[in-house]
């Protein structure tokens, strides 16, 4: 992180006006960006980005830029999406972790055919169940590790690990189907 951006921060922790604005205007489109993959409605992914930079700037003093600025508020960005997701669904479905197994084959392989474009696979993505869907997000479209995972969602690595193998399967089946035209 530039000086500029850490002497922006700390003019924020000092409950400066101007650099809030300025923090806010340097960060406020790729935060909506971010909140659209969760969020549908364009009015709701505004309001929630505006949700997350106030949590932000209420937990500035937390900040402590051992990463940057942009990924720290996108962790925040992200949980708050998540978070009206939750509350909109009453409960997250998530598996009984007594019955979950670990499937790691060809965990790494992402590929789709190439007649299949990246607006059908998040079209795909957004069809998948819930507790398939938001991990298969934050891994594949955010960049989150199976333990950043398990902290935003509240589950264990093994259950993030067992419902992005899960979700992949799930992907993969509607994907084919695209391809050839039939459901299975």
């Amino acid at each position: 992180m530039s000086s500029f951006s850490i002497d922006v921060v700390e003019a924020c922790k000092q409950n400066n006006r101007k650099a809030q604005m300025q923090l806010y205007n340097q960060y406020c489109q790729g935060m909506y960006i971010v909140a659209r993959r969760f969020i549908s409605n364009t009015a709701e992914a505004e309001d929630l980005v505006q949700d997350a930079f106030i949590k932000a700037f209420t937990k500035l003093h937390q900040y402590k830029a051992e990463v940057t600025f942009g990924a720290w508020l996108k962790r925040i960005v992200v949980n708050t999406c998540i978070d009206a997701l939750k509350s909109k669904k009453q409960e997250l479905e998530l598996l009984d972790e007594v019955h979950l197994e670990v499937v790691d084959h060809d965990s790494n392989t992402w590929e789709v055919d190439d007649n299949i474009s990246l607006k059908e696979v998040k079209l795909a993505i957004e069809n998948l169940p819930d507790k398939y869907k938001y991990v298969v997000m934050l891994f594949l479209i955010e960049g989150y590790d199976h333990q950043e995972i398990s902290e935003i969602l509240n589950i264990s690595e093994v259950a993030s690990r067992t419902q992005l193998s899960r979700g992949k399967v799930k992907l993969q089946e509607q994907l084919k189907s695209k391809r050839y035209g039939t459901r299975y």
